[in-house]
């Protein structure tokens, strides 16, 4: 079975990290982001995925095919050369869903394939949405997940079968709390339904689809979110590392981590075996801190992500942010308000720093007292 994931755009949402690496492959609590989706679909079953991608695509399959490896599945990208909104990329990737399949799990000997946008973190129901959509056996299902202002967003109305009736634009009126979770499965008669240009599959393709009673929902249970900005990635983060801390919580502080009796982890917190903890900080809660990571001692951390060889100097303050790769913040500094550094960022001592966005490879020498793009 083959799965197609929509990774194309430049990633503009989560700069200044998208200047050093593809979106998908920024880590995502310790893993990139993109990972999270690959390793659910080869659990269900996926054999072979597909990227479908428009910028740095030899950096993502390099470095994807190391993992492909360990999964035993096929990774391959196809390239969009301009835009082709969300549905033009599956039209595009046609040749490479279509090849070699035969019959895999269809409805009436109808192939299918699943489509993913690659900003979304949950727990992949693939498994259960096979199912699902295996008992329909219409051209396509959707995932779908509640949220509590539905006025933000379109929503799907929907019948108790999952029939899907209407889709409704930021309703006014509470006419459902339910929105697309950018999680699809599709026969491949959706090809027929789109061409490689640009196309969006939520306005232009589902409702004629829900018009003609062919397109299902499927309802999400658990966590959901929609990671391509700062503050979405530490709102995700927050749900990803307690959805660990129910289901896997050997997961979050594995067997070899050091930690001085003198540190205070307040969880969930999630380190990499490969990091080390000075004494007397206090860690937690909502903190992922990645490999080669060094927190010296009396550091504070709170709801943010410290990136790979960062290093985090003593009596520190940081809280709602995430410290790019090989970063250096100073002692007694404070970090605050979503503030996103950049690759290779040097934080001199006993500096502020509020909701700043600071590009690869900059020192900062002053604070930063208000929320700014440092260049």
């Amino acid at each position: 079975m083959k799965a197609l994931i929509l990774v194309g755009g430049y990633g503009t949402r989560l700069r200044p990290l998208t200047l050093s690496s593809p979106k998908p492959l920024v880590e995502f609590c310790n893993k990139p982001i993109v990972l999270h989706q690959i390793e659910a679909l080869a659990k269900a079953g996926v054999k072979h995925v597909i990227l479908a991608v428009s910028y740095k695509a030899d950096k993502l399959e390099e470095e994807l095919n190391i993992y492909a490896k360990q999964l035993g599945i096929k990774i391959s990208a196809t390239y969009e050369s301009e835009p082709l909104g969300t549905a033009g990329p599956i039209a595009l990737s046609k040749k490479v869903l279509q090849d070699g399949v035969i019959t895999e799990l269809g409805n009436d000997g109808e192939a299918i394939f699943f489509v993913l946008n690659s900003d979304i973190i949950c727990d992949y129901p693939f498994t259960e949405l096979l199912e699902f959509h295996k008992a329909h056996k219409k051209e396509g299902t959707i995932v779908v997940t509640k949220v509590d202002d539905p006025s933000k967003y379109g929503v799907v109305v929907f019948q108790e079968s999952g029939q899907i009736e209407k889709f409704v634009e930021k309703p006014k009126e509470p006419v459902s709390n339910k929105i697309n979770a950018g999680l699809y499965i599709f026969t491949h008669k959706i090809f027929d339904r789109i061409e490689v240009r640009k196309t969006s599959i939520e306005t232009e393709v589902f409702p004629l689809m829900a018009s003609e009673e062919q397109l299902y929902a499927f309802n999400l249970k658990g966590f959901w979110m929609d990671v391509g900005q700062p503050p979405d990635y530490l709102d995700g983060m927050c749900l990803y590392l307690n959805h660990l801390k129910n289901k896997e919580p050997s997961a979050l502080i594995p067997k070899g981590v050091e930690i001085p009796d003198s540190v205070e982890i307040i969880g969930p917190v999630l380190l990499d075996p490969t990091c080390t903890i000075g004494e007397n900080c206090v860690i937690g809660p909502n903190v992922a801190i990645g490999p080669d990571c060094r927190v010296d001692k009396g550091v504070r951390i709170q709801r943010s992500a410290i990136l790979r060889g960062t290093h985090v100097k003593s009596h520190s303050w940081i809280h709602s942010s995430i410290i790019g790769w090989k970063c250096s913040v100073g002692r007694w500094s404070r970090i605050d308000n979503v503030t996103v550094m950049g690759e290779d960022v040097s934080v001199r001592d006993e500096l502020y720093i509020n909701g700043g966005r600071i590009l690869p490879h900059k020192e900062i020498k002053e604070s930063i007292p208000q929320p700014s793009i440092i260049m």
